[in-house]
């Protein structure tokens, strides 16, 4: 017997059978649509942080201070980082394109008779929109001149605009932060939020060096931070290895003593956060995957029964010349077709049910943006997987069907 005349005779089996049919497929559908929804949650939630981290700068590297404990007590005498750093960091370290040391300060920005807190107030070096990967929307940012003698101007983001100034042009503008007069020079682009869903664009940016001198009013030169980028994303860990060699050298440190700072990059943040997403989604797949599991063994259950009841009719055709490689043919393509029109209804389920999910959360979590992410070669070893599991639990059924002695099967009743 031909091979399509033995789909024809299997596919007409079916849908003889359409309810049984739709109820065998049933754990096939949910186990494939569980899998395919886990892992295209799991792919958003990547490509969500990894837009995130890609958003902070290009190619960021982070240096923080390491506080350090005598005796039990914190001692803030460790925070050592220096703008002197920072600009070492951007003259002799070959690998890094920009570096940027960062003060924080808390005041409120006031302008007529509004006042407004920003989330963020940072004094900055002049390589701070390089690192950030950040333009100038309106006007200009401060330079060289500005840092060294600690000019009263400012950056601001969008979120400030629209709170202080509405409808009004804030360049050149006075703002007093606390009670020292600003100058506004520049508006940066909007960035909007962030994955946690902290607005990016509320905050000013002001001269290190003015913070130090004018609003912390110290003699402390140290800085809370230095942002550095490397000249590309090959050279990330080389350029945290460089930043770490010279600060030991700068700081004294001696080989196997504690280092007083901490270098991290946005590349080894997205790695280890690459890593969990990675876990729970194949945590979560797995655990689906079970249900794709008990849909096969239903096939198998259904195919069993499918046997028994058409004895007679493997009877039949085996005395009319049907051969067992016929018979086996025939209950194998029918589990394959019931286990890969699962998988594709399950398919679509899953899809629908991963947008479904993620246009919830963004509702939910205003400021979010989870991309829908849909993998097509995923849903490729769907629909293959779907298939296997239609030969892995049909097999057995259509070997019992091909090993039937026909006179056997002419007297069942």
């Amino acid at each position: 017997m031909g091979f399509w005349n033995t789909v024809q005779i299997a596919l007409r089996s079916l849908r003889k059978n359409r309810l049984r049919a739709a109820l065998t497929i049933l754990g096939v559908v949910i186990g494939i649509a569980a899998v395919t929804a886990m892992v295209s949650i799991g792919q958003s939630a990547t490509s969500l942080v990894r837009g995130e981290l890609e958003g902070l700068g290009t190619n960021v590297i982070i240096v923080m201070p390491k506080m350090m404990r005598r005796g039990g007590v914190q001692d803030s005498r460790s925070v050592s980082l220096t703008p002197g750093d920072a600009e070492a960091i951007r003259s002799e370290c070959p690998s890094i394109a920009a570096a940027s040391g960062l003060v924080g300060f808390a005041n409120q920005l006031v302008y007529g008779g509004v006042n407004w807190q920003p989330k963020e107030s940072y004094g900055v070096g002049i390589d701070y929109l390089m690192v950030r990967s950040w333009n100038i929307r309106l006007g200009g940012f401060f330079g060289e001149r500005e840092v060294r003698s600690a000019e009263k101007v400012c950056v601001i983001g969008q979120t400030v605009v629209a709170k202080l100034f509405q409808t009004v042009n804030p360049i050149g503008e006075t703002i007093r932060v606390g009670n020292i007069p600003f100058r506004v020079i520049g508006v940066l682009e909007a960035k909007g939020a962030n994955m946690v869903g902290e607005d990016q664009d509320d905050l000013v940016l002001v001269p290190y060096t003015t913070v130090q001198k004018r609003i912390h009013g110290n003699q402390f030169k140290n800085v809370h931070a230095i942002m550095a980028s490397a000249r590309s994303s090959d050279l990330t860990g080389m350029a945290t290895s460089e930043i770490r060699q010279l600060l030991r050298e700068r700081h004294d440190i001696y080989p196997g003593r504690p280092a007083d700072f901490e270098v991290q990059s946005t590349t080894e943040i997205a790695s280890v956060l690459g890593v969990i997403t990675g876990s729970m989604t194949a945590m979560l797949a797995s655990i689906a995957a079970i249900s794709l599991a008990v849909g096969g063994v239903g096939i198998m259950n259904i195919m069993l029964v499918s046997v028994t009841e058409r004895t007679r009719e493997i009877g039949i055709r085996m005395a009319v010349g049907a051969r067992g490689g016929d018979i086996l043919r025939q209950f194998l393509i029918e589990a394959v077709v019931l286990s890969v029109l699962g998988g594709a209804i399950g398919l679509a389920f899953g899809v629908a049910g991963s947008i479904g999910v993620i246009t919830l959360i963004n509702q939910w979590s205003p400021g979010t943006d989870w991309p829908v992410v849909v993998s097509f070669p995923a849903a490729v070893t769907a629909i293959i997987f779907s298939g296997l599991v239609g030969v892995f639990f049909g097999f057995y059924p259509a070997r019992k069907a091909s090993r039937m002695d026909p006179i056997d099967a002419l007297r069942f009743e």
